[in-house]
């Protein structure tokens, strides 16, 4: 006895490509999706971190005063951040002791290593899970921080 193959009609089968499309379609989309929601995150966070950076290097172009350092540091970081987002970012400027990581006005800055300052700059953007669009698989934070510090010379009182 001979067994013949079953026979396939071609527009049986026409169906299965549509599916099989619909399936591929919806992981390639769903890896452009995140491809495209992380790479601007990334951009966000390295825009942010290049602020705080710029504003941490200003403190060192400016005169010696501390609160005229700080004001500077947080004008440039200000001035950077506020491009990148919808939402204005927080930004904080200060000057803190290097040993006791003391901010408070009272600190004492000098050029002895003990009384070495440093100014702070923290740039800290909320809200970004409403600027792209949700979907569910995908963790988005919702806030970003970007920090950067800088050693002061001496001449800060």
């Amino acid at each position: 006895m001979r067994l013949s193959p079953p026979r396939t009609n071609p527009r049986t089968q026409r169906g299965v490509y549509a599916l099989e499309f619909a399936i591929a379609f919806l992981i390639f989309f769903t890896l452009l999706y995140a491809i495209i929601c992380y790479g601007v995150l990334f951009a966000i966070r390295f825009g942010l971190q290049n602020a705080a950076e710029d504003g941490a290097r200003a403190a060192l172009r400016y005169p010696v005063g501390a609160t005229t350092r700080a004001a500077k540091a947080y004008d440039v970081a200000r001035d950077q951040a506020s491009g990148l987002l919808p939402i204005a970012p927080t930004v904080d400027a200060k000057i803190c002791q290097v040993a006791s990581n003391d901010c408070s006005a009272t600190r004492v800055c000098s050029i002895l290593w003990e009384q070495r300052c440093q100014i702070v700059v923290t740039i800290t953007a909320s809200g970004l899970k409403d600027m792209l669009p949700p979907l569910p698989a995908f963790a988005v934070p919702d806030t970003l921080v970007a920090k950067a510090s800088m050693l002061l010379d001496g001449r800060t009182p």
